[in-house]
């Protein structure tokens, strides 16, 4: 094995490689081989880092520089200062890992510093288009010790000791799920992976696919000794193509190196994996829809029971596991259940990945400890709220969750205190909101998308969605009126009871939450037909004030529908009959006289 002086470590997740990352491992490349450095020094390509906002990012060992927002241009300075002169370019360091003359470590700055990597371990860290790399940081150990020390049985155990729970939204205990599908009949099991991750905003099966498939690939061959299978099959959507790369170069060279196959390290235990593309529906999410999909049917869900476990893919007994749970075994098997139980609280055991998006300084990927706060992960590892906006609210579990408004900032958030608070867990998408943002509109984009997506199967789901839809388009448009909370609470209590599949049963999550917690907004959009927040283009009011105005014309000239009258040197004044509330006026307005509230 050949020695390197120097590591450079280049995210070529989706997010960097939208922003060029490829070009810069190239351009790195290019540069080594000019200064005759090729031999010495070794240019990998890894998952994500987390911190996306800081995108594409750079890391050199063993240093540890973390160059952020590197662009192509950068890398003849990079190499010819900090690789031949061994100068760190500290222009280009993320800001935060500065301290006067020497370098903080990743792990010690605010982002890094409240997180526990454990699904995410080898994010980062390893090339994972590389087996060996994933074999040297205890890849495929679990596995081994599975085959030759552990009986089926008390690897289901292990699962069951640890406390895991399926992290794909229900938070169903893992281990209890993996009993079923052992204790049912049947001559063919399969063992299923749901990469169909439908959320907006979120990306963390999306993240662990592209950082370290392997671990996916060794957990599931796993769970297929555990319950009896010897068949698996990744159901991963086709936007993921960097996803489905890595899978599939992860899948070969498992095979060539005798871990997946036939006789499995010489045990006699076969265990197969392939690849089964989805087509985006976010309703392939809930397991008897994927099932279906990947039986060739429309994704649309089955009632329960029969549940997979007894009747799934083909009618046989089946498993399935999200790829976050399966990105948990492993750790679980190497390092004992109750390191893992350690982690966490009272009922939710282990640590969570969260995609942090919205109005947060630092968007990217998380993984925290269970019982960590909402302030803790919005203030200290997301940076709080751009441009000195308060934070009012976040939105966790996608369009299936709930808000989580200032009031619960300090809840420990766990399954049990986020249902409690009429959120949920969900897969991990954490949107946060500042104070312009409009409660009622954030409930109306999160149903438009369930409407959307809705299979249509129930009529619950299929009709009273919309109907909820409709009375928020209301509101919105300054059209609501007495009785329409009451309306949309009695369609949601409804849905949520005879829904067919958790996609219709949580729809109205969005709605019930803001309405519980943001009702006073509701009420100015029905009662005062004002937008508190100025977002509702309908309940807008732009309108100069005179004090200010100084009688530029400005605005006048360039209303596209003259609805400004006034003298030059006199205060203007705005026509409500025929402004179209487009905003131009306050826009350009140079001594900002015009508001709109």
């Amino acid at each position: 094995m050949e020695m390197y002086r120097s590591h450079i470590m280049i995210c070529r997740g989706t997010g960097c490689s939208s922003s060029n990352s490829e070009q810069i491992a190239k351009n790195f490349e290019e540069q080594l081989k000019i200064h005759g450095l090729e031999k010495e020094i070794i240019v990998e390509r890894t998952g994500c880092f987390g911190l996306c906002a800081l995108g594409p990012i750079v890391i050199i060992y063993p240093e540890a520089a973390f160059y952020s927002q590197v662009k192509p241009e950068d890398v003849e300075e990079i190499v010819k200062e900090h690789l031949v002169k061994g100068r760190i370019v500290k222009r280009l360091l993320y800001a935060e890992t500065v301290v006067e003359d020497r370098i903080k470590s990743i792990n010690d700055v605010d982002f890094y510093r409240k997180q526990k990597r454990v699904a995410l371990r080898n994010c980062g860290i390893i090339n994972p288009e590389d087996i060996d790399e994933y074999i040297a940081f205890d890849g495929y150990k679990a596995l081994t010790k599975c085959l030759t020390e552990l009986k089926p049985e008390e690897v289901i155990d292990i699962i069951k000791q640890s406390g895991l729970q399926g992290r794909g939204g229900a938070g169903f205990p893992t281990g209890v799920k993996w009993g079923f599908a052992a204790a049912a009949k049947g001559d063919v099991k399969y063992v299923l992976c749901n990469a169909d991750e439908g959320d907006p905003g979120a990306f963390m099966d999306r993240s662990v696919l592209e950082g370290d498939p392997h671990a996916v690939l060794e957990a599931m061959t796993i769970a297929g000794y555990a319950v009896g299978g010897n068949q698996g099959y990744v159901y991963v959507r086709a936007e993921y193509p960097i996803a489905v790369k890595r899978l599939g170069i992860a899948i070969n060279q498992a095979k060539e190196y005798g871990l997946l196959g036939k006789n499995i390290l010489g045990t006699g235990f076969d265990f197969d994996i392939e690849i089964r593309l989805g087509a985006g529906a976010f309703v392939c999410g809930e397991e008897t829809a994927l099932i279906a999909s990947m039986e060739g049917e429309r994704g649309a869900p089955r009632p329960r029971p029969p549940f997979p476990a007894n009747k799934g893919l083909f009618g046989k007994p089946t498993l399935l596991n999200n790829v976050e749970t399966y990105a948990n075994i492993c750790n679980i098997i190497n390092k004992g259940p109750e390191w893992f139980a350690s982690m966490g609280t009272e009922k939710s055991k282990g640590t969570k990945i969260f995609a942090l998006g919205g109005k947060i300084h630092n968007t990217g990927l998380v993984e925290i400890e269970m019982g960590t706060t909402m302030r803790e992960i919005v203030e200290e590892i997301g940076g709080g709220c751009p441009n000195g906006k308060k934070f009012k609210a976040a939105q966790t579990g996608g369009p299936s969750g709930g808000c989580v408004p200032a009031e619960h900032f300090d809840v420990p958030i766990d399954y049990e205190n986020l249902k409690a608070i009429g959120s949920m867990m969900g897969s991990g998408g954490l949107i946060v909101m500042d104070e312009d943002n409009c409660m009622v509109d954030i409930a109306r984009f999160f149903l438009d998308f369930t409407v959307d997506e809705s299979c249509g199967k129930c009529t619950p789901c299929r009709e009273g969605t919309k109907r909820m839809y409709e009375i928020l388009e209301k509101i919105i448009d300054g059209k609501g009126e007495e009785g329409d909370l009451e309306r949309l609470e009695n369609l949601a209590k409804n849905i949520s009871q005879t829904a067919l599949c958790a996609l219709g049963q949580t729809a109205p999550n969005p709605v019930l939450s803001t309405i519980r917690y943001f009702r006073d907004e509701y009420e100015a959009h029905i009662k005062e037909k004002r937008c508190p927040a100025g977002v509702c283009q309908a309940l807008l009011q732009y309108k100069i004030n005179p004090d200010i105005c100084t009688g530029c014309t400005i605005c006048a000239r360039n209303c596209p529908v003259d609805a400004i009258s006034g003298k030059r040197k006199e205060a203007h004044v705005i026509d409500q009959s025929k402004c179209t509330k487009c905003g131009v006026c306050m826009e350009k307005c140079p001594f900002k006289a015009i508001t709109r509230g």
